[in-house]
């Protein structure tokens, strides 16, 4: 929801960076794989008890994943295989955050597999929308809104991160929220692919 509604307001700061990055020489397909890199140790500093770390890690990996579809679309280079490495690797480095707290708080591990579960869940009427819709959005594919989108789940994950206390309490939030997001998707797709 917030990336949806919210991109137009922080849109001129991702701008921006596109821009610097591009000046610098670098595709967007590099700054994918430096998101990547930098995302996918979020997992080790939350295992290393190094939360403050853990997090800015994540949230820099997740503005060079917004900065890089901005310089693909300034440079016009959108391409399969950017969308393709980009929706791949914002999964690995979500995965990283829960098998870090599944290996730092074992206690909540089965909570954090049906999280897991649901993510899967979602994301599979996500990216089968997106590719039996003939809509096409900013996006090179049908981009579904709903209630828990990018940002929602960095922010349920900073919590989960910060305040290990809640953390069965969040995760059972996040479980919920992308449960209800994966309903919400499905009840759209009806619509939209029964036309």
């Amino acid at each position: 929801m917030l990336d949806t509604h919210g991109r137009k307001y922080v849109q001129p700061i991702i701008g921006h960076t596109a821009k610097r990055m591009i000046q610098l020489g670098l595709t967007p397909n590099q700054v994918t794989w430096a998101a990547f890199i930098i995302g996918v140790t979020t997992g080790g500093f939350i295992y290393f008890d190094m939360p403050m770390i853990a997090v800015l890690v994540l949230w820099l990996s997740g503005y060079l994943d917004a900065v890089d579809g901005s310089m693909a679309r300034m440079k016009q280079q959108s391409s399969a295989w950017g969308t393709l490495l980009d929706i791949t690797f914002d999964r690995i480095v979500e995965l990283s955050v829960i098998v870090g707290l599944a290996m730092r708080f074992p206690q909540a591990a089965f909570l954090l597999l049906l999280l897991t579960s649901s993510i899967v869940f979602s994301m599979t009427v996500f990216l089968t929308v997106g590719a039996l819709s003939e809509k096409k959005g900013m996006k090179s594919f049908y981009y579904q809104a709903g209630l828990a989108e990018r940002t929602e789940g960095f922010i349920l994950f900073t919590i989960m991160i910060m305040v290990p206390n809640w953390l069965l309490w969040t995760t059972g939030l996040f479980l919920l929220v992308e449960i209800f997001t994966a309903m919400q998707r499905m009840l759209e797709a009806r619509r939209l692919l029964k036309e």
